[in-house]
């Protein structure tokens, strides 16, 4: 089954002021370590880049965190919602690489994670989210901890769309 994984909003304007998101730095660390090995297995890595008035095109908070690792075999994909399929290419692409299965790690867990992920469950896509590599701000209702646990056990629980979806720790996250 062909894979591409998905790094969502790991940009400048989200992951440099403080407060910074929950372990932003071993976040990135782990999404580093897990497209590395997709890079390595010529499993396509998608950089998915929000856009908006607090993070406009071409200003350094548009821009990836500086610590992430980016190739120029990278694709990227802008987009203005929470869902990474809507008004982009996004899916355009995966259709042209063959994808039947999505990994997908970065920010913010309950926003643009939850709704890339459903979204890409009900167009009939696997999914396997990064259940360590995906991050968000604590809020007043619940941690940045609690929500993540929130969304990968709401998210690995969700039937119903067809295609299956799991949370696992990136490392355990193998390509053919």
């Amino acid at each position: 089954m062909s894979s591409a994984v998905l790094v969502i909003d790991v940009q400048r304007g989200l992951f440099d002021p403080e407060p910074r998101p929950f372990d932003a730095d071993a976040v990135i660390a782990r999404i580093n370590a897990l497209t590395a090995r997709a890079r390595a297995a010529d499993v396509p890595v998608v950089l998915v880049q929000h856009e908006s008035a607090s993070l406009p095109v071409g200003s350094d908070a548009w821009r990836f965190a500086a610590h992430l690792h980016v190739e120029p075999r990278d694709a990227v994909v802008r987009k203005t919602t929470p869902d990474a399929f809507l008004r982009t290419d996004l899916e355009e692409l995966l259709v042209s690489w063959q994808v039947r299965q999505v990994v997908i790690c970065g920010f913010a867990c309950e926003f643009c994670i939850d709704t890339t992920t459903r979204r890409a469950a009900a167009l009939g896509y696997g999914v396997t989210l990064a259940a360590d590599a995906h991050t968000t701000h604590d809020k007043p209702h619940a941690t940045a901890v609690e929500i993540r646990a929130h969304e990968n056990a709401t998210l690995s629980d969700l039937t119903s769309f067809g295609p299956v979806i799991t949370a696992t720790p990136s490392a355990d996250i193998v390509f053919p």
